[in-house]
């Protein structure tokens, strides 16, 4: 199962990285904070000292047009965010 989709790339989540050694991730909506925990040193080698998770649920919406009805719908996801320990990074932007 894999537990990282994919990094989270947003001016916000960029400031925390800078700041407060935070770094945002989606992640799989079964996974629990200790398998993210495990998951993310695993993969950027690096010491998490924290983990907190939100679910986002799927929204719907719906259009009234002149062709009729449009029906529209957002994917449900579960967002990490992760905070590692004092002087290690994680490089989003590194080619390797």
């Amino acid at each position: 199962m894999s537990i990282i989709i994919k990094p989270i790339i947003t001016e916000k989540i960029t400031k925390d990285g800078e700041i407060f050694n935070r770094f945002g991730f989606v992640v799989d909506r079964r996974a629990n904070k200790i398998q993210i925990k495990g998951a993310v040193e695993a993969t950027y080698g690096v010491s998490v000292v924290n983990v907190c998770t939100m679910n986002y649920p799927a929204k719907r919406s719906v259009k009234f047009t002149k062709g009729g009805m449009i029906n529209g719908k957002t994917n449900a996801y579960k967002k990490a965010i992760v905070e590692v320990k004092e002087g290690e990074t994680i490089d989003f932007y590194s080619n390797i």
